[in-house]
C-alpha cells in the first residue's frame, strides 16, 4: 500500500493538470486520505457470498423491464454475476435442479436502479458538512429539516457555528437566495464577525466568502477581480469563477475524514436506494490524478459499479486543447478496474448555467431583468462538439435553459445532415425547453437525460420569481420527450436531488410540486415509463443496455428487491415503495436472508 502510494504521488507531480491544484497540499492530503478510505474501504458493504453457484428467486414478480409493456416472469436463476433464465418455475426447477432456491414470499424483484449522472466527488463534500437548504434532506444518520426564510436561514447559520474554530473555514451547502434572502460577504461580516465562513450554494454552482474567509484561505483580489463570474466585492464565485477558487478552497473541500465520511454515507445512500450502477459525466471536475485516485480507495470495492465520462472541457484546459484531451482521454482505459470505469468513446461537455442559481441561458429572459450565464464560451463549445463527433464520440452536454438546448441543436443539425451516424449525443438536465424543440431533437435523433426533481423543488418559487408561471409549470416536460420516442433516462445529478431513483420517477409519474400544486398534468408519464427511465434507458444513456437494465438471460445478475410492485401501487405512492434488498453481481449485498427451499 506504502509504495503504491509513493508511486501515485509521483505521478501527481508529473500530471500537467497541477495548474488547477497547490499540489503540496493534495499530496499530504491525499497521503492521508489514502490510508483513511482504504481501511475504510475494507469495512464497509462487504457482499454476502450466496452458498451456490447457481441461485433461483421465485415466490414473488420479477419486473424484467424487457420490452415496451409490463412484462413479468415466475423465476430467474443466475450463477455468478450472470443471468442464466428468466421464465416460468417449474422450467427453471427441471433446468436447474441443483440451484440453490430462495423464496422472495411476494416481494418484488426489478433489475437493479441506474443512476446515469451524480458526482460522488460532491456528495463527499457536501454530506459530512452543514446542510442548511429550502427543502429536508434524509439521510442515514437522520433528516436534516429545510429552512425556508431569512430569518431561519440566519439562525440556522449562527447555531451551526456554535464552537467551530476560526482556525478552519466552516462550509455549509444549501443556501439559496429565493428562500434564504441575498448573501454578500459584508452581510456575512456583520452576522458571523471573524469566523471564516464559506457558503456553498444549493446549485453548487456558486460559493459566498466573508472577510476572515478570504484571509484565511489566502485569497488575493488582483487574481479575481477581473473574472467576469466573480464579484470580489460581494465575495461572490460564480460558474466560472467557482472554478477558479476551488483550488484554494481545495485543503478544505478534501479534508480526508471528511471525505472518508462523505463517502461513506454516499455509498450508504446508493445501497438504500437500491441503486446498483452510477455514473459520473464530467469526470474529473478539479484534478484527474487526485479524484481518480479518491474514488478508486473509495469506490473500487464498493456493493455498485463505477462508470465515469471524461470532463472534455476541463480537459482541454489542463491538457492544452481539443486534440491533446482527446489523446489523455484515448489513454484512460489503463486506470479501469474491476468496478471503477471510463466508458469508451463518451466526452462530457458544458453549455448554459444552473438552473438552481437561474444561471440557465432563456429565450425570453428572466422577469427580473438579470441574464444567465455561459459556462463555455459558445465557440470553443462548437468547435469541440464538431471535434468529438469527427471522432465518432457519444457526447453528453450539460445544458438548462431553451436558449442553452437551442444553441446544441443548432450546432448538432449540420453535423447529422453530414454524417448521420448513431451518435446518441444526450441532453443532460433539460431544466426548460419547448415543444418545437423536442420536435426538433427527435429529428436530430437527440436523447435526453432529465432531472425531474426540478419541478419539485422549484416550480412554486419560479412562478414568482425569474421565470413566471407559464414557463415554470413546464419544468423538465418528460412526456413531450416520451411522445416523440426520444430516448429518455432520469437522474438526480446529486446532490440537485436526492439519491432516489423511485423519487425522480414519482414527480415524472405525478407532476407535483413541493407545494402539493398539480401542475402540466399533460406531461405525466406512465409508471413503466418512468421505470424504464431508472432502469433499461438509464443504461441506454451509458450505452450498456446489452449488458444491465432488464432482466435477460446473458445480462448482468443485478436486482433491486421492493417490498411492492411500483406499477400496482397508487401513483402518489411509488417514492414510498420500501427498497428491502439489492443484488450485485450475483451477491447479497443487503444481507436479504430469503428462506432456500
Amino acid at each position: 500500500m506504502l509504495i503504491r502510494n509513493v508511486l501515485f504521488i509521483e505521478q501527481l507531480k508529473e500530471s500537467h493538470l497541477t495548474q488547477f491544484i497547490y499540489l503540496s497540499d493534495m499530496v499530504r492530503y491525499l497521503f492521508c486520505l489514502s490510508i483513511v478510505l482504504s481501511a475504510f474501504a475494507c469495512s464497509t458493504n462487504q457482499v454476502v457470498s450466496l452458498a451456490s453457484d447457481l441461485t433461483l428467486y421465485h415466490g414473488g414478480p420479477i419486473l424484467t423491464m424487457e420490452g415496451d409493456a409490463p412484462s413479468y416472469v415466475e423465476s430467474v436463476v443466475f450463477s455468478n454475476d450472470a443471468i442464466l433464465f428468466a421464465g416460468d418455475i417449474k422450467t427453471a426447477q427441471q433446468s436447474y435442479p441443483n440451484a440453490a432456491s430462495l423464496d422472495l414470499e411476494g416481494k418484488v424483484i426489478m433489475p437493479g436502479f441506474i443512476e446515469p449522472h451524480v458526482h460522488p466527488s460532491i456528495a463527499s463534500t457536501v454530506l459530512p458538512n452543514e446542510i442548511i437548504a429550502p427543502h429536508d434532506w434524509s439521510l442515514p444518520s437522520g433528516v436534516q429539516k429545510g429552512v425556508k426564510t431569512k430569518s431561519a436561514y440566519r439562525q440556522r447559520l449562527t447555531k451551526a457555528l456554535e464552537g467551530h474554530s476560526k482556525d478552519q473555514i466552516f462550509l455549509t451547502w444549501g443556501y439559496h437566495q429565493l428562500w434564504h434572502g441575498a448573501l454578500s460577504r459584508q452581510e456575512l461580516n456583520q452576522l458571523v464577525g471573524d469566523q471564516p465562513v464559506g457558503i456553498i450554494h444549493r446549485s453548487f454552482h456558486e460559493f459566498y466568502v466573508n472577510d476572515a474567509a478570504i484571509k484565511l484561505l489566502g485569497l488575493q483580489e488582483q487574481d479575481y477581480v477581473q473574472h467576469p463570474q466573480v464579484n470580489w466585492d460581494k465575495g461572490h464565485f460564480y460558474e466560472g469563477g467557482w472554478m477558479a477558487v476551488v483550488p484554494k478552497i481545495a485543503p478544505a473541500l478534501f479534508n480526508p475524514m471528511k471525505l472518508s465520511k462523505g463517502m461513506a454515507t454516499m455509498r450508504q445512500l446508493v445501497l438504500d436506494n437500491g441503486i446498483t450502477t452510477i455514473a459520473e459525466p464530467g469526470f474529473p471536475s478539479t484534478n484527474f490524478f487526485f479524484e481518480y485516485g479518491l474514488y478508486k480507495q473509495a469506490l473500487e470495492a464498493a456493493p455498485f459499479d463505477v462508470f465515469l465520462i471524461p470532463n472534455g472541457t476541463r480537459l482541454y484546459h489542463s491538457q492544452g486543447g481539443n486534440q491533446e484531451a482527446l489523446s489523455f482521454v484515448d489513454s484512460i482505459q489503463m486506470y479501469n478496474t474491476r468496478q471503477l470505469k471510463f466508458l469508451p468513446k463518451q466526452i462530457k461537455l458544458f453549455a448554459d448555467g444552473a438552473i438552481y442559481s437561474q444561471l440557465m441561458q432563456m429565450k425570453e429572459g428572466y422577469t427580473d431583468g438579470h441574464e444567465g450565464e455561459w459556462m463555455t464560451p459558445l465557440q470553443l463549445l462548437e468547435n469541440q462538439i464538431k471535434f468529438y463527433w469527427s471522432n465518432n464520440y457519444k457526447i453528453h452536454v450539460h445544458a438548462n435553459g431553451d436558449l442553452g438546448i437551442q444553441e446544441l441543436i443548432d450546432m448538432v443539425d449540420p453535423l447529422y445532415k453530414e454524417k448521420p451516424y448513431d451518435h446518441r449525443f444526450t441532453l443532460h438536465h433539460m431544466g426548460y425547453f419547448t415543444s418545437d424543440q423536442a420536435d426538433q431533437m427527435a429529428d436530430l435523433k437527440m436523447e435526453a437525460s432529465v432531472n425531474p426533481f426540478y419541478l419539485w423543488a422549484l416550480s412554486d418559487k419560479y412562478s414568482e420569481f425569474g421565470l413566471g408561471e407559464e414557463r415554470s409549470e413546464s419544468l423538465v416536460r418528460t412526456n413531450s420527450l416520451v411522445e416523440r420516442d426520444i430516448p429518455i433516462s432520469f437522474h438526480s445529478d446529486f446532490s440537485m436531488a436526492p439519491l432516489s431513483p423511485l423519487t425522480l420517477a414519482w414527480v415524472a409519474v405525478n407532476r407535483v410540486t413541493a407545494g402539493g400544486n398539480k401542475v402540466s398534468q399533460e406531461e405525466r408519464v406512465s409508471p413503466y415509463q418512468a421505470m424504464r427511465a431508472i432502469t433499461i434507458d438509464a443504461a441506454r444513456t451509458l450505452n450498456l443496455e446489452e449488458s444491465i437494465g432488464s432482466i435477460k438471460v446473458g445480462k448482468r445478475a443485478n436486482f433491486v428487491i421492493l417490498q411492492s410492485d411500483p406499477l400496482k401501487v397508487e401513483p402518489m405512492a411509488i417514492k414510498d415503495v420500501k427498497v428491502v434488498g439489492t443484488v450485485f453481481n450475483g451477491e447479497d449485498v443487503s444481507h436479504l436472508g430469503f428462506k432456500r427451499r
